[in-house]
């Protein structure tokens, strides 16, 4: 039973608030969508991607974002990227994207690439 009618009524303050917008999903280029549609149907990483880009669709927001200051020179030269999100896939495996809203109210995340954690942490420098 509350001590006092304060204790009913304020927030929790160790709840993260997490915003949920649906997405449209593409490939930064047609070079990373045909790399992805010539993975075999039975090829796990492929299955990992569908997933992804179906929780994508659900939800843009549903990765982790990458601070602005370690995202990769190459992103912001080659595809103009302001902003950088990973998505865990499993086995260890990350898939880079990007989130874009040009009319400021369609959400589009970008897929940049996907990558065993290996060649991530080499991409990130760590």
């Amino acid at each position: 039973m509350p001590r006092s009618s304060q204790e009913v009524h304020e927030p929790k303050t160790n709840q993260t608030m997490r915003l949920t917008r649906k997405s449209k999903v593409i490939f930064a280029n047609e070079s990373i969508e045909k790399e992805f549609l010539e993975l075999g149907d039975n090829n796990e990483t492929k299955k990992y991607i569908q997933r992804a880009l179906e929780d994508l669709k659900q939800n843009a927001f549903s990765g982790i974002q990458i601070p602005k200051k370690i995202i990769p020179k190459i992103y912001v030269q080659k595809y103009k990227v302001t902003n950088l999100w990973k998505y865990d896939l499993p086995d260890g495996w990350r898939l880079v994207y990007s989130i874009t809203a040009p009319n400021k109210i369609k959400i589009i995340s970008i897929i940049l690439e996907w990558f065993s954690h290996q060649d991530y942490e080499r991409r990130f420098n760590y």
